[in-house]
């Protein structure tokens, strides 16, 4: 049997993939307390990245990592959403999944931080 969902084609496909990314990121917004404080983060330091980056190297540095911050929240959310779609059962798999994506979420601030504490360094301190 077939998938009904996968014979869409050209820019019909196109249409419906951005209606589906979209109601994802308005669902991360107003069902993840964590994506809405990482928007609002963002909101701030995307603009921020072409007043603190020297050249569009450090701007795209500058911007990326807050864009991987966001990325990684999102496939955070989806990982929960899946585990808690098979079962609300404690179960150590689920808790590892779970603590893994969480921990990804963690090194992408961590990332974003480090980035940008190095650029506000360079900047301010020559």
């Amino acid at each position: 049997m077939s998938n009904p969902y996968k014979g869409r084609t050209g820019l019909d496909r196109i249409v419906r993939a951005m209606g589906y990314s979209l109601d994802g990121l308005k669902i991360a917004y107003h069902g993840e307390s964590a994506f809405r404080q990482e928007i609002w983060l963002a909101a701030v330091l995307l603009p921020a990245a072409f007043w603190l980056g020297r050249s569009w190297t450090e701007v795209a540095l500058l911007a990326g990592t807050v864009l991987i911050v966001l990325i990684v929240e999102l496939l955070n959310s989806g990982i929960e959403a899946a585990i808690d779609r098979v079962s609300f059962e404690l179960h150590d798999l689920s808790k590892r999944a779970k603590d893994l994506a969480s921990a990804a979420v963690l090194l992408s601030l961590l990332l974003c931080g480090g980035v940008w504490a190095s650029a506000l360094w360079t900047r301010f301190n020559p």
